[in-house]
């Protein structure tokens, strides 16, 4: 088994191969109670050792000259000259060797030699059209698959590099606002100015840990989004009012990071933000067939709202694109007094 081991796939093929040439040869002589003798044998022994000797050197012609990465409609040409010359370097082997250890039989003996050389074509070279087409069609199959393997880690190193870029571009952008917020509550309420320096660090800390991972619960980003809200109450007071409708058994559903934060804040900052009255901004999560839907309500009007395909908005439809497949879908559009975002995350994603 060791020694096996240490012998490569191409020369373990090659006996095998022409090891089994040899014994059709043998069998179909014992079929036919052709007469085997020691002579005989040693034939078949030099058919073999011609044969492996001949397209061994094939070999060495065809990797040197790159025939192995050209596509199949510029090397049919090449093969059928190369099956050509083989057989006639093998019938030349088999005619020496033969010659060599006087194995010719008395009667072609008196042939000529390019009758000879014609007739050991035809009847042996042969041979080496099954060899041609299973070498270079075996190294074509298994180039073609290490160049899907290639494309395949490509394509998923080009998506987690989308992600990573896309997610670096969605970080909140309402810190200074806060801060502000918190730096009036300092004096005024020390207690709510504590509990909105918490709520901006869990905001920050899962916007940090988001370049890392591609999906968590919906709980954790809903709490999140809460924090985020309790930030622009502060700010914008009785101005803003929040609801939620939210059906519990999604909790555990994934969805992708800051992707809803990304909504709700774009609900604050073109929708409320521009309303002289304020209004109203409301979270709903539930099931509709088979997809988890999320819905993010906002008063105020659609032309007033952010560009649906800015960058916001452009980056939710392609993480969900990205993580999601085809089957997910996000739009938005006005729907009475309200704007409404939607998305739909298929259930079935694994």
């Amino acid at each position: 088994m060791g020694l096996l081991k240490k012998i490569s796939n191409y020369w373990l093929y090659q006996f095998c191969g022409w090891g089994l040439v040899g014994l059709s040869i043998f069998f179909f002589a014992y079929t036919f109670r052709q007469q085997i003798t020691g002579e005989y044998i040693l034939k078949i022994i030099v058919i073999v050792a011609a044969g492996i000797c001949s397209t061994h050197l094939l070999r060495i012609f065809m990797k040197k000259n790159r025939w192995l990465t050209l596509p199949v409609e510029k090397i049919l040409a090449r093969l059928a000259i190369a099956v050509i010359l083989t057989s006639i370097l093998f019938s030349l082997m088999v005619m020496g060797l033969n010659g060599l250890f006087n194995l010719s039989e008395a009667s072609r003996r008196e042939l000529g030699f390019t009758t000879r050389l014609l007739g050991n074509i035809l009847d042996k070279g042969i041979f080496i059209i099954p060899w041609v087409l299973f070498y270079y069609f075996y190294h074509y199959l298994e180039n073609n698959r290490r160049h899907q393997l290639d494309t395949l880690k490509l394509e998923a190193l080009v998506k987690e590099l989308e992600l990573k870029t896309i997610k670096s571009h969605i970080n909140p952008h309402f810190i200074f606002n806060a801060l502000n917020s918190i730096r009036a509550l300092i004096d005024e309420d020390p207690r709510r100015a504590r509990n909105a320096v918490t709520g901006l660090s869990n905001i920050l800390r899962s916007s940090m840990q988001s370049e890392k991972i591609e999906t968590v619960p919906f709980e954790r980003e809903l709490n999140i989004v809460k924090d985020y809200l309790a930030l622009e109450y502060i700010r914008f007071e009785d101005r803003l009012k929040i609801e939620y409708d939210i059906n519990e058994q999604t909790l555990n559903q994934p969805v992708p990071p800051m992707m809803l934060q990304t909504l709700v804040e774009n609900a604050i900052k073109h929708g409320i933000g521009r309303q002289v009255n304020g209004g109203v901004v409301k979270l709903i999560s539930g099931f509709k067939e088979e997809f988890h839907e999320l819905i993010v309500q906002n008063s105020g009007k659609l032309n007033g709202q952010a560009n649906p395909d800015g960058f916001g908005l452009s980056s939710t439809r392609n993480r969900l694109h990205l993580l999601f497949g085809e089957k997910a879908l996000f739009e938005i559009w006005q729907n009475g007094p309200l704007v409404e975002a939607r998305v739909l995350i298929p259930m079935d994603f694994k």
